[in-house]
């Protein structure tokens, strides 16, 4: 049974961002609200985690994980970025996108792009996930909580709680954040590729 975290939007309460993240820490896998819907979450070594997320949303070894950090001094441990790059995403941020960038040799092998060596990272801007990375201390690899054959991803804690409550160990409900994901930016190939158009404005990278 997953453990259910009500959390104020604006002013998320210490003990309990203390208590999400030491359940991280411990292993667990979460739902948690950001600024663009719902995800799924976990630390980054956890195989666990890894293979629940994918067994929950039937997702291949081909599926681009991403690394939720909470700044550019976080997100620059895991992806490589050329200046160019770095302007571009830093005038981004943070925000409701998703970049595609080739991983450095923090980023486990299992979490790369199988053939291209990528992973996706973005910051956030949502004040309850952003106190959870403040207390965590590390990025949370995360994938939106989109359940297959759905069209649009779960936005109510308390429904998350209801439905998925056998395969989560915590729900975090800070109330209705949206039903669109972000909007994903390929950059390993030195120009931006839009993938997927989401709640990020696209028009700076076309």
């Amino acid at each position: 049974m997953a453990k259910y975290f009500d959390v104020h939007p604006d002013n998320p309460q210490p003990r309990s961002i203390r208590q999400v993240a030491d359940s991280v820490r411990e292993g667990a896998l979460i739902a948690y609200p950001t600024d663009s819907c719902y995800a799924l979450g976990c630390r980054l070594g956890n195989r666990d985690g890894i293979e629940r997320i994918r067994s929950i949303r039937h997702l291949d070894d081909r599926h681009h994980f991403t690394l939720v950090c909470q700044d550019f001094a976080q997100l620059g441990q895991f992806v490589r970025i050329d200046n160019d790059v770095f302007r571009a995403i830093k005038a981004s941020t943070p925000g409701s996108y998703t970049f595609i960038l080739p991983a450095t040799r923090e980023v486990p092998r299992t979490l790369q792009h199988p053939r291209k060596k990528t992973v996706g990272v973005r910051i956030p801007d949502h004040v309850v996930t952003q106190a959870l990375l403040t207390e965590l201390g590390e990025p949370l690899l995360s994938s939106t909580l989109l359940l297959p054959d759905e069209e649009e991803p779960m936005t109510q804690g308390w429904e998350i709680k209801d439905r998925l409550d056998h395969v989560l160990d915590a729900v975090v409900d800070s109330g209705d954040c949206g039903t669109e994901p972000t909007t994903v930016v390929d950059f390993s190939g030195g120009e931006a590729e839009i993938v997927r158009r989401g709640a990020g404005d696209v028009s700076r990278f076309e």
